[in-house]
């Protein structure tokens, strides 16, 4: 097999958002080719993705109280989880491109995945959420609510997979893929972290925003859910 470069990683990539097809997978098909020359396994990227989150998530968490007093700059804050933040996503992305180019694909690495996924997420809502209510007292189910429709993406993605898997919303038009920015994870990743860095005080309220839609698009795919499936199953035409 010849060396692959990052177009043929590159075109594996499991899809995603416009950002994240724009940004993520590509940067993530470049970090390929280097884990390819050195021989890293697909798993070392998703427990580097880990890590990489980890550190800036705990580090906002930890900083938030400072941030609000003004001894730290929430500038240089919110641009380095911003830096980390995106460097994990774009590991997560490109340890599915590995795997799937090399042949290493298996369950026991698509559960380390999404468990890492899992992990990484909830670390994000604390530190995001901490931050805002280090400027604000925010209410309980604000922050219960949050946490709960910010897994809303993950568990829809993860639904996705497989032959079986749809999309609530298909069109690839630009203006229903600019729209779906809200819901990419990527994008949303970049205006958490810009608010935490340049508008600190306003992050309750780009919280309450991200809720509402993510509500939204729940309470809309739990309707598509329940009338798709009261509609007959299709048979295949006997011959």
């Amino acid at each position: 097999m010849s060396t692959p470069g990052a177009a043929d990683f590159r075109a594996r990539h499991r899809g995603g958002g416009l950002f994240t097809e724009t940004v993520n997978q590509r940067l993530a098909s470049y970090a390929c080719v280097l884990a390819y020359r050195t021989g890293a396994a697909p798993t070392a990227l998703t427990l580097l993705n880990l890590l990489l989150g980890l550190i800036a998530s705990v580090a906002v968490t930890l900083l938030a109280p400072r941030l609000a007093a003004g001894t730290v700059p929430a500038v240089a804050v919110g641009l380095g989880a911003l830096v980390l933040w995106q460097l994990a996503y774009t590991l997560d992305c490109a340890d599915g491109q590995l795997a799937r180019v090399t042949g290493r694909t298996s369950p026991a690495g698509a559960r380390v995945d999404v468990l890492c996924d899992v992990a990484l997420q909830i670390s994000l809502v604390i530190a995001v959420s901490s931050v805002a209510d280090a400027y604000h007292r925010i209410p309980v189910w604000l922050v219960g609510a949050f946490a709960g429709t910010w897994l809303v993406n993950l568990v829809t993605s993860v639904m996705q997979q497989g032959a079986a898997a749809q999309s609530l919303v298909v069109s690839r038009s630009p203006g229903v893929r600019v729209l779906k920015l809200a819901r990419d994870y990527g994008a949303v990743v970049t205006v958490l972290a810009l608010a935490i860095a340049f508008v600190p005080r306003l992050l309750v309220w780009v919280i309450a925003a991200f809720t509402l839609v993510n509500g939204l698009f729940l309470a809309v795919s739990i309707v598509a859910a329940a009338r798709a499936s009261g509609r007959p199953a299709t048979v295949p035409a006997q011959r």
